[in-house]
């Protein structure tokens, strides 16, 4: 029968649900996006997702019609209505129909979509890890749209069917001074001298919540962090190489460019430390 979904303050069936193919996300990528990892039928964090999207929305002049209260509970009967405690919540704004061109003025009714989908299984992940490749494509240095997870992602899907014609599993992706900035897919972190690394916000990176998380997880655990910027052939170098990501937490890498990297128990604690996080917080808002 199909999922349902939320679209517009309505739930829907899957293959009713439809967007206008006048629609500005489709023409031109001109909304926002979430994905939520859902958990006992708990979004994980949250609030902080919806902060980074109000941010990209005043960032973007675009409305978004519902409060994060308001789409928190809508959530939550979607979450119900499809019997999927264990999912992904996928969340986009669109600034919705417009007159021709690139000017946004008369879109002034965003569309808002929510769709849930399986949560990754826990061996679809090797247990080394994922294989990196270092992509052609290359990321503006200090691009502050690069904060929000906008619906123009391009340059990451070019990366990533790059590195899977590689036969890698994620693209790493360098900015246009040559270092280091995440992957296509996730932030990046390294570890050097038993510090944990990662690029920093001006390098025009995602301001993803899981990054927050695993630094904040270092601070808890006593764990030393930085941000730096390497180049990719420091990260081969490295004591141990891993990503962060909503969907999955936290995967350590084991390859990049053919090249083996190297493992870390500073990584296993902290994805441990992120389970545990993630069990504690879901349970205690279901309680």
């Amino acid at each position: 029968m199909g999922r349902i979904v939320f679209i517009d303050g309505r739930f829907v069936a899957e293959i009713e649900a439809k967007v206008s193919v006048f629609d500005r996300s489709f023409l031109y990528g001109d909304g926002l996006f979430e994905t939520l990892s859902v958990c006992r039928s708990v979004p994980f964090r949250w609030e902080a997702h919806m902060e980074r999207l109000g941010q990209g929305a005043k960032f973007l002049g675009l409305s978004v019609p519902l409060s994060p209260s308001e789409l928190r509970r809508q959530a939550e009967v979607l979450i119900a209505r499809n019997r999927m405690p264990e999912a992904l919540l996928r969340l986009t704004v669109s600034r919705g129909v417009g007159r021709r061109g690139y000017s946004p003025r008369g879109a002034d009714c965003p569309c808002i979509v929510m769709t849930l989908h399986p949560a990754p299984a826990r061996d679809s992940v090797p247990e080394v890890g994922w294989k990196l490749a270092t992509a052609s494509v290359r990321l503006p240095a200090g691009d502050a749209l690069a904060r929000f997870k906008t619906c123009s992602k391009l340059a990451q899907v070019m990366a990533r069917a790059e590195a899977e014609a590689a036969g890698a599993d994620e693209a790493l992706l360098l900015s246009t001074e040559g270092f280091v900035v995440e992957a296509a897919s996730a932030n990046l972190f390294w570890v050097r001298s038993g510090v944990v690394e990662t690029a920093p916000m001006g390098a025009g990176i995602l301001a993803g919540v899981t990054r927050s998380v695993v630094l904040e997880l270092c601070r808890d655990l006593g764990v030393p962090c930085a941000e730096a910027q390497v180049k990719s052939r420091e990260l081969v170098g490295a004591q141990a190489v891993f990503l962060s990501l909503s969907s999955h937490g936290i995967i350590p890498a084991c390859v990049l460019d053919g090249l083996p990297i190297g493992r870390s128990p500073v990584v296993t604690r902290l994805t441990d430390a992120y389970r545990e996080l993630v069990h504690r917080e879901t349970s205690q808002n279901t309680a």
